[in-house]
């Protein structure tokens, strides 16, 4: 997100700047490659190497954004990036020191520290960025998320019906059919509307950016749910329907909030369009109260709510046509 940003206010496209990126990629390669070491056994080591990789090469960015600006204010404010950036990197390397008793609450200092490095290096410059570019990388991610949550609810149906021959085709194809439902929903109300012409300012711009942190976590953890109820329909997850249920419901209606919050409600003219992604968003959640059958039933609920919408809309713009 950091580099979406800069990238729009700095991106130069030279030989230097493409280099600096690739370090970032690779940096980003190696926070993965720990992931699992982290969740599995509490080891961040690599986790933060990669981090820092990552951070280090932006950092250099900054500094090359402050260098090359004639105007003092700019250079002050690409200094506090760099500085803000530093400064938590230091951090992250110190948290692996830390008892693992206390390494939880040094995590979230940490990541609050993260998101308060652009708030205080812009409190009084703002760096320039364009509106369409920002949404439009904000929104290809977001639709990489989603394609990640179909590949991995795929292949979490394939293992269930190769290890349990085909005997669980009953159950999945519903499940199956309503994780689908509910993804395709999410990408039509995500660019339902074109958010760029609302990102007129900074104060709308941060809020709008740091608002998709819930919009990606919502729109992964409904491919993780589908895979835990997948795992729970052939007998390989050990809790009940209902939570299984809950794994992909509640997600699903935190995406729909999430979305009509920073999207949607500044383009709706009517109480009754207003109100229809949070009853949608209500409607799905509810779904979890039918155990089983919830999933399939959150599809149809998010499908309806798709459709409502969309009616509303067209009945307004021929109403505002004529």
């Amino acid at each position: 997100m950091n580099f979406t940003w800069f990238a729009s206010a700095y991106d130069t496209d030279d030989a230097l700047y493409r280099v600096v990126t690739l370090v970032q990629i690779t940096g980003v390669l190696i926070l993965a490659a720990g992931v699992p070491r982290a969740f599995d056994d509490g080891d961040f080591s690599l986790a933060v190497i990669g981090y820092v990789v990552m951070r280090l090469a932006l950092t250099f960015q900054w500094l090359r954004a402050a260098h090359g600006s004639a105007d003092p204010a700019e250079r002050r404010v690409a200094r506090r990036y760099a500085a803000g950036l530093v400064l938590t990197q230091l951090g992250w390397i110190g948290m692996l020191f830390v008892p693992d008793a206390l390494r939880g609450y040094v995590f979230v200092a940490l990541m609050l520290a993260e998101l308060a490095v652009p708030v205080v290096a812009e409190r009084d410059w703002a760096t320039h960025w364009h509106p369409h570019h920002i949404a439009e990388r904000y929104g290809l991610f977001t639709l990489i998320v989603l394609g990640e949550t179909i590949a991995g609810a795929t292949i979490a149906v394939q293992q269930a019906v190769d290890g349990d021959g085909h005997g669980s085709l009953d159950g999945l194809v519903p499940l199956a059919a309503g994780g689908l439902l509910i993804v395709f929903c999410a990408w039509w109300i995500y660019f339902a509307v074109p958010i760029h012409e609302h990102l007129a300012s900074n104060r709308q711009g941060f809020v709008w950016g740091y608002g998709h942190f819930l919009v990606f976590a919502a729109a992964a953890a409904i491919g993780a749910g589908v895979e835990l109820a997948v795992e729970q329909t052939v007998g390989e997850a050990h809790i009940s329907e209902r939570a299984a249920t809950a794994a992909v419901t509640v997600p699903a209606a935190l995406f729909f909030l999430v979305v009509w919050l920073l999207h949607a409600r500044h383009f709706k003219r009517t109480t009754v369009q207003q109100l229809t992604l949070p009853a949608g968003a209500l409607a799905i959640l509810l779904c979890t109260l039918a155990g089983s059958a919830g999933v399939p039933l959150a599809g149809v609920a998010a499908a309806l709510t798709v459709a409502v919408g969309y009616t509303l809309s067209r009945r307004g713009a021929r109403a505002a046509a004529a």
